[in-house]
């Protein structure tokens, strides 16, 4: 999860506070667990919660306002930056049964692995008074719920595609700019997405092309098919995948055809990049748009702009899961229920940009009417949220980074970035998954 940026600042009516309060004291009172107060000041109970990145919960006073509205809970937030170190860290702490804060927020990469692996370690919130299965998106809930129907985390943000494109390079280029237009250029197909960057490339300003980098491509194409790297008995299948075939030829076409920058995301030349005008499209999920304003800077602004993506897809997300061994399990599961509810989730978006898994938000004015001003008003509320209806279920399987990983980071660069064949390039990812993977 990556820093988020928000839009305007409004409160939400004082109805939903008086709702999420009486749900929370309902649930204090419902719940098994030992809450005496530890940790806290004056009889407080201080219910910790553990999270990687930034979740914008503190950012956007949620912490505070909750601590309001329960003058006996205090709230304590333990961040590590990277998931890729807090989640052996959790998995540490589960197999010993103690370390652990009372709420564990778990990335979409890895909710495969707690669903299935872990579930017996953590409260099945589907049985938490105040919880509807049917306040979250049908595939957000089915990612976190065991085979055996337990659910063992709520769902916080979610990551739908769009495509964030820049006006002035496209007019140089003769292409439509209102976004609208722009997005009906590649409507239905990634194939027409690289068709528009093909007409770019015949008229590009200079020293530009279509888009940052090939394996941003691949991830784009990848996250739209229920079927991935494991099918949905758990069996692997990114050999023969059709995504996975479909994606990858659709990334070497690009990098092979000029139409990418060679660049590798989230890497400081990458950053450079936004600022020095080096592409013109890149697929954005919503924590994305942050990541642009702050690297294209205040000269980009009004020059970038949001369409619809050729297809749906999410890349990214997350949950909050409540252990059996939180030391405060009825606060937490109080706690967790309040911050993923609908109205909570509306007013993280509109503070840090994090799309809402509760369709309910999706109609709340926070998200409905939201623009954003950096990216020429577009109305990300709503271009987000119709993506977010369209994604399917995801099928994820237990070494789902590790394998996207290798086909992004080994594979792709190896075309893109050292002109090696595909099919040599294909087979070095293979040999990177068979170190990773143990069939």
């Amino acid at each position: 999860m990556s820093t988020r940026a928000g839009g305007p600042h409004r409160r939400p009516g004082t109805v939903a506070l008086a709702t999420a309060a009486a749900l929370a004291v309902a649930l204090l009172g419902g719940c098994a667990g030992d809450d005496r107060p530890a940790g806290g000041k004056h009889g407080r109970t201080t219910v910790t919660i553990g999270t990687f990145g930034v979740f914008g919960y503190k950012q956007a006073g949620l912490y505070a306002e909750y601590e309001r509205l329960h003058p006996e809970v205090t709230i304590k937030e333990s961040v590590i930056e990277r998931n890729d170190t807090y989640y052996p860290q959790l998995l540490t702490h589960l197999a010993a049964g103690s370390g652990l804060s009372d709420i564990q927020a778990v990335e979409v990469a890895n909710i495969h692995d707690v669903a299935v692996e872990q579930a017996g370690r953590f409260v099945d919130l589907s049985r938490a008074p105040g919880v509807r299965k049917d306040d979250w998106l049908g595939w957000k809930w089915a990612q976190a719920t065991s085979p055996d129907g337990r659910t063992v985390g709520l769902g916080t943000d979610i990551g739908p595609i769009a495509v964030c494109y820049r006006k002035d390079l496209f007019e140089k280029a003769g292409l439509p700019t209102d976004r609208e237009s722009v997005g009906r250029l590649w409507a239905g197909d990634w194939w027409k997405y690289l068709e528009t960057g093909r007409a770019y490339r015949r008229r590009a300003a200079p020293g530009t092309v279509f888009t940052d980098s090939a394996a941003g491509l691949y991830n784009a194409s990848i996250h739209g098919y229920p079927e991935r790297y494991y099918d949905r008995r758990g069996r692997p299948l990114y050999r023969k995948s059709p995504a996975v075939r479909a994606s990858w030829r659709l990334a070497v076409t690009a990098a092979r055809g000029g139409l990418t920058a060679r660049l590798k995301q989230f890497e400081k030349p990458w950053d450079q990049a936004f600022a020095n005008s080096r592409f013109a499209t890149v697929a954005c999920p919503p924590w994305m748009l942050g990541y642009i304003k702050e690297k294209a800077g205040a000269a980009g602004r009004d020059k970038w702009d949001v369409a619809a993506a050729p297809r749906p897809a999410n890349w990214g997300g997350s949950f909050l899961a409540v252990p059996k061994a939180a030391r405060h399990r009825a606060a937490a599961i109080a706690l967790a229920v309040w911050l993923t509810a609908p109205e909570q989730q509306a007013r993280l978006f509109d503070r840090q940009a994090s799309i809402p898994s509760t369709p309910a938000s999706y109609a709340m004015p926070l998200v409905r009417d939201a623009r954003n001003p950096y990216f020429g008003g577009a109305p990300v509320g709503r271009i987000f949220a119709e993506a977010a209806r369209h994604v399917p279920t995801l099928v994820i399987g237990p070494k789902e980074q590790q394998i996207g990983t290798a086909f992004t980071d080994v594979g792709i660069p190896q075309v893109e970035q050292q002109g090696k064949a595909p099919r040599a390039a294909w087979r070095a990812a293979q040999r990177e998954i068979a170190n990773a993977v143990d069939e």
